[in-house]
């Protein structure tokens, strides 16, 4: 999930500072997510919301790897 979030803030020009500003998401916490740390449902969809994306464009595939 978070190699998708990367990549659509890279793409928007987001950081990850304005990710936690909007979702109310600590920073430390979205750093527990680039090293593997899987989001809650709840986090999963304030993250989604923020970037105006649907679950299922933040998810890797089927099989459990990202894309």
């Amino acid at each position: 999930m978070w190699k998708q979030t990367t990549k659509i803030l890279k793409s928007r020009g987001l950081t990850v500072y304005w990710l936690s500003q909007k979702t109310g998401i600590p920073q430390t916490t979205l750093g527990n997510y680039r090293n593997g740390t899987m989001p809650s449902f709840v986090n999963a969809c304030k993250i989604a919301d923020a970037l105006g994306v649907s679950l299922d464009d933040l998810r890797g595939d089927q099989d459990g790897t990202e894309t």
